[in-house]
This record gives C-alpha cells, sequence and structure tokens, in this order.
C-alpha cells in the first residue's frame, strides 16, 4: 500500500496528465473560443461562399483571388478548374487531396509521363471525377504545360504576361455582376487551344484567372477585397 506521500505523487501525476490531454487536444481537434469562432463567422465574405462549408469558408478566405505565380499550383489550379467543367466546385474542393495524392501533387513533369494504364487506374480511382476526357485532357495538357516552359522560362512568365503581370482590380457589389467570359479570357483560351490544352474554354479560364488572383472579383464589401487589393 503506497504511503501519503507516495498518493501525494501520484495525484499530481495524474492531475498532470489530464492538463496535458486536455491541451493536446486542443492543439489536435483545432478547438476555438467562442469569440474567436464569432468574430470569424461575422466577416463580411463573397455572396457565393456557401457558409456552412468550411471548405468553402477556408478556400474563399485564404485562396481564392490571392496572386499565385509558383507553376505547380499553377498547374494544379488549371486542371482543377477544368475538372469542375458541369460540376459544383465545392465537389472538387471536396476531393481535391485525393487529387493531389492521385496526380504526383500536380508535379507537370510527372503527370506529364502518365500512360494508358496509369490513365485506367486513376478512372478507377474514386477520390476523383472519373471522367476519361477530363483525366486524359490532365495528361495532354501537363505535356503542353512542359512546351509553355520551356518557351517562356515559367508558365507563371506566360500566363502574367497576358496583363503585363498586372492584377486587374475589378469593383463588383455583387459576385452576380462579375462576368462569366471576357476579352482576356478569349485570347488566353484561344492561345492555350493552340497550344494543345482542352478543358480550357474562355468560360473556365475566366474562373481560373480569379482563383490564382490575375483577376480581384471579391466583391467590395467582402473583407479579403481590400486585403489582396493591397498585395503587391
Amino acid at each position: 500500500m503506497p504511503n501519503r506521500k507516495e498518493e501525494d505523487v501520484c495525484l499530481v501525476s495524474k492531475k498532470l496528465s489530464i492538463i496535458s490531454d486536455f491541451y493536446i487536444s486542443l492543439v489536435l481537434n483545432k478547438i476555438h473560443s467562442p469569440k474567436g469562432s464569432q468574430m470569424k463567422k461575422n466577416l463580411k465574405r463573397c455572396g457565393w461562399v456557401d457558409l456552412r462549408n468550411n471548405l468553402y469558408i477556408d478556400y474563399h478566405d485564404n485562396d481564392w483571388g490571392v496572386p499565385v505565380y509558383d507553376d505547380r499550383l499553377l498547374f494544379e489550379m488549371l486542371i482543377l478548374e477544368g475538372a469542375q467543367a458541369g460540376l459544383s466546385w465545392a465537389t472538387i474542393l471536396k476531393k481535391r487531396e485525393n487529387y493531389k495524392k492521385a496526380f504526383d501533387n500536380f508535379e507537370p513533369s510527372l503527370v506529364a509521363k502518365y500512360d494508358e494504364k496509369k490513365i485506367e487506374e486513376l478512372l478507377n480511382n474514386k477520390g476523383i471525377v472519373r471522367n476519361r476526357l477530363k483525366v486524359s485532357s490532365a495528361v495532354k495538357n501537363a505535356r503542353a504545360f512542359l512546351e509553355i516552359q520551356k518557351e517562356f522560362g515559367s508558365f507563371s512568365k506566360y500566363i502574367w504576361s497576358f496583363t503585363d503581370g498586372k492584377i486587374i482590380q475589378n469593383s463588383f457589389d455583387d459576385y452576380r455582376e462579375a462576368p462569366t467570359k471576357t476579352e482576356l479570357s478569349d485570347t488566353i483560351s484561344k492561345d492555350l487551344k493552340k497550344r494543345g490544352m482542352n478543358f480550357v474554354g474562355s468560360t473556365i479560364i475566366y474562373s481560373y484567372l480569379q482563383a490564382v488572383g490575375i483577376v480581384n472579383d471579391h466583391e467590395t464589401s467582402c473583407f479579403r477585397y481590400n486585403q489582396v487589393k493591397n498585395i503587391r
């Protein structure tokens, strides 16, 4: 039987264990204070954001409209925008991590080497959109992407050259005022198709330009509008 001193040590040890487990749970479960959650909930966002969908909120708050200059991410977004055709963006966001695993983290040099066996493997992957045209297009587009990199030094230099490296700052009060395509997206779409890409129609490309920050189409009342506008 333990003596009183041993019991005290055991009691202190147990309390420390409980405290430790509590703080670990805070980290692992990302528990936020009610005040912090309420403040985030009350932020004014673009009207297209589904506030019931955390993936949508995170994508809008952290990714959408932020200027992208990294070729790997530019390729990722190009493929995902093409995969969305006929579907909701929520569907693609839900499958985004699966896409990264299936497509070697969207490394264009690796995707460009996919053969028919790999394409069949992807078509059996329930974690992505299993559309043969879209999957085959991703491989074809990767090869064209590499050719563009060779010609311009990077895909980033190529895509940003259409605006001379400048961000197009729009000022829409309602996201429904934004166009679905423009003369710019028409021009880029036509050039990409000429270079051998598929699923790069003008509407898809305009959505792409919004996503990678070449166009800032956040609503003027959205908390991200000025944040993105002031990015240099």
